[in-house]
């Protein structure tokens, strides 16, 4: 027998999504094979019109798709309305989903504007009501949904599991011959949770595919163990992510490491990273996430990303890190411009190396690619596009130099195919 290990071939980029009945939130298609959609929240206070639109403006140019508020009180829902005319006024389209918990029901009664302005509803079954109530408060926030013809976010929580149906389903599990663990008991409710108020919902008359689901937890390992068998048992389309993911290089992480394996496996309609703002910091970083998480995996394209050099002995200038910073937050600014003249620009692909070991090779598989000198090389910094060395550049306006290649490059390149 030979000793040599046979190495099977493996697929190259994600699964084939899972199958899932689409659902139009606003002008956004969730689901049936549309492109996985970014989506945020507010932190402003709702019943400040003023800042909770500039907020969600601010998310909604950064590129989220799907805007969620919170709505709790009588005041924040007669807010809904006036928020979404500051938003029209200011040229903002963006679905505004209402975060509704406890008193969804009594609000959206008592504010039918705020009903009829909202893209979606997300109720949690977990405390749309209790005891007897529960049924019939969770029925009267389908009825509005039907009433105004808007889906519903069922969003079960590890956090707010309905504690009747634990109770019950560990009744159920210490009859077993073999009782599953804790853990499994506790995984079971919260899929069991948004399942049963799925069908529930379909039982009033709302659609199939005005539902998505969601099972929110905040580990990495019970998140992936969670969506692969809530994905297996339903069609519904479902919004992936870490109830809460944690702060900076942490929060980002444990998303990336969650959802970069479901969406791997073709699981996933729609995804919020749920970071926790440094004080003081823009609530857009948690988009940006989303959206690179999504393009480094091949899934989606935003924007064009720049690779750049991590430094080593051979680079001990900081200039390829102040050149490939320059360059990032060069790009970032004028998407938005690019984004409505030039098709296809998102696409674009920028590479800022640092010494020739590697510079000119990964220079040459970007679109536009630049390789500086590192310690000992000749002072200067040869620029290729589109696989060709183009010209070479000295001196010390190199990084206005580049940025000046980049925009005549782009505006050349997508030019024909400008909208």
């Amino acid at each position: 027998m030979s000793d040599s290990v046979s190495l099977q071939p493996r697929p190259a980029g994600p699964a084939e999504r899972r199958a899932s009945v689409g659902v139009r939130v606003g002008k956004v298609m969730v689901g049936g094979g549309a492109p996985i959609v970014v989506q945020s929240m507010t932190n402003t206070d709702t019943e400040d019109p003023a800042s909770t639109a500039k907020q969600i403006a601010e998310l909604a140019r950064a590129g989220s798709e799907i805007v969620r508020i919170t709505v709790n009180t009588p005041a924040a829902a007669a807010a809904v309305p006036r928020i979404a005319e500051r938003l029209a006024m200011m040229g903002v389209e963006v679905p505004i989903v209402g975060d509704f918990h406890y008193n969804g029901h009594q609000l959206l009664e008592a504010e039918p504007a705020c009903a009829q302005v909202l893209a979606k509803y997300r109720i949690n079954p977990g405390n749309v009501g209790f005891g007897k109530k529960k049924d019939s408060q969770f029925a009267a926030i389908i009825e509005k949904a039907i009433q105004y013809g808007k889906p519903v976010r069922i969003g079960a929580n590890w956090g707010s599991l309905d504690q009747s149906m634990v109770a019950a389903l560990m009744d159920e599990n210490a009859k077993r011959s073999q009782p599953w663990d804790a853990g499994v008991v506790a995984r079971e409710a919260l899929i069991r949770s948004a399942l049963d108020s799925a069908v529930r919902a379909e039982q009033l008359g709302l659609a199939r595919d005005r539902i998505i689901l969601s099972c929110k937890v905040s580990g990495v390992q019970e998140l992936i163990a969670v969506y692969r068998d809530l994905a297996a048992r339903c069609d519904y389309a479902l919004h992936l992510g870490l109830t809460e993911a944690g702060m900076g290089s942490k929060g980002i992480t444990a998303s990336a490491a969650a959802l970069a394996v479901l969406l791997q496996e073709g699981v996933g309609d729609t995804i919020r990273i749920s970071l926790t703002p440094e004080p003081g910091a823009s609530r857009t970083g948690e988009v940006i996430v989303a959206q690179e998480l999504l393009q480094t995996m091949g899934l989606r394209a935003f924007t064009p990303l720049v690779t750049a050099c991590p430094g080593c002995g051979r680079t001990t200038s900081e200039f390829f890190q102040e050149l490939a910073k320059t360059v990032q937050m060069h790009v970032r600014t004028k998407m938005p411009e690019w984004r409505v003249m030039y098709d296809g620009v998102e696409n674009l692909t920028l590479a800022v190396m640092g010494c020739v070991v590697n510079g000119p090779g990964e220079s040459k598989h970007a679109n536009i690619g630049i390789s500086l000198p590192g310690n000992g090389e000749a002072p200067s910094a040869p620029v290729f596009i589109d696989g060709e060395k183009a010209m070479t550049l000295r001196g010390e306006h190199i990084a206005e130099e580049f940025v000046g290649i980049l925009d005549d490059y782009v505006a050349r390149k997508y030019a024909a195919r400008a909208v």
